[in-house]
């Protein structure tokens, strides 16, 4: 009796440990920039930042789901040539012919729901609405932080990308192929649709580490989890990961322009031909502890549009914070 009595008392005290791991709710940051890389470059996608937040839903317990997160976001990202000046010299007139990839910014607010799988699968589903343009306050925000921080003064934007409101729905297909100790593939997969960005990709994830299940990992925007159904592999996750992916890009408003306007009388936009197909390749290191949760990441892109001199690379920070 007392043996049961014990067994039965360190069952409980591990099920609540397991289960005061558990938070429904996480918000924090990503902040990229090319910088990061320590490349001396500002060229092409050279800043963005993005706040989110996100809300474990409940699950039913005889469901297949054992995770589904509810999120909000919102976020800019900043493009320019070569250079965030195309000016010939210091202060000088800029010259749109340095132009190898437009001016651009992209300004959104958006919302996911994210359905995680026992099967350790999932499908993420994504609405954004922004503006691309002036409006998103692309140069404003490039030149207070070059001043901010004694950089050059960038020129050129007056040749941005024209003003245009933007819809997009995407879609995202992850699911697990093979797992050892210490070392897991996956499939990941999405496609685009709308009048920004339009196109679909595809490529394996590699980790190698402590990970936990893609219904409550890193890998997954799905570290907020109501309850573990399933007890996770690890308390904490720390692993490395690496993903290449085939992107096929059938419209990008950033380079085009605006799919449904045409350009006014007085305009100076620059737009450029986009390259149909991309390669990417991500490395990074994540990782999580009670509370905090962190991801840090170096990605290189083939070139964008067909213009382009050379390929670009930048780095991404994402720290989020779990609370009930």
């Amino acid at each position: 009796m007392k043996l049961k009595l014990l067994i039965l008392t360190a069952f409980l005290f591990s099920s609540i440990q397991l289960f005061a791991q558990s938070h429904s709710n996480e918000i924090g940051v990503e902040t990229d920039n090319d910088s990061y890389l320590l490349r001396g470059s500002d060229r092409y996608y050279t800043d963005g930042i993005f706040i989110y937040f996100r809300h474990a839903l409940a699950v039913d317990s005889s469901s297949k789901l054992q995770n589904k997160v509810l999120g909000f976001e919102a976020g800019q990202k900043i493009f320019n040539p070569q250079s965030g000046s195309i000016s010939l010299t210091r202060g000088g007139p800029a010259d749109p012919g340095y132009i190898d990839r437009p001016f651009a910014a992209y300004l959104y607010v958006g919302s996911t729901l994210n359905f995680l799988y026992s099967d350790e699968s999932n499908l993420k589903l994504s609405a954004q609405i922004g503006m691309i343009g002036p409006d998103a306050y692309g140069k404003q925000v490039q030149t207070w932080v070059h001043k901010t921080f004694g950089f050059y003064p960038p020129s050129g934007w007056q040749y941005q990308i024209d003003n245009n409101a933007v819809l997009n729905l995407s879609a995202e297909y992850n699911r697990l192929l093979t797992r050892t100790t210490g070392f897991d593939v996956s499939l990941t997969s999405y496609g685009n649709l709308g009048n920004g960005f339009s196109g679909a990709g595809l490529g394996p994830l590699f980790r190698f580490g402590n990970f936990n299940q893609l219904f409550n990992s890193v890998s997954t925007q799905s570290s907020a989890i109501r309850k573990n159904k399933k007890a996770s592999l690890h308390q904490h996750e720390l692993f490395f990961y690496y993903k290449p992916q085939i992107n096929y890009v059938a419209y990008d408003a950033t380079i085009q322009g605006g799919l449904f306007t045409s350009k006014s009388s007085n305009s100076m936009e620059v737009t450029s031909d986009k390259e149909p197909f991309i390669l990417s390749n991500q490395l990074g290191v994540a990782f999580s502890t009670t509370r905090f949760v962190f991801d840090i990441a170096a990605i290189y892109h083939t070139k964008d549009d067909k213009e382009m001199v050379q390929s670009h690379q930048w780095g991404a920070i994402t720290g989020l914070y779990r609370f009930k």
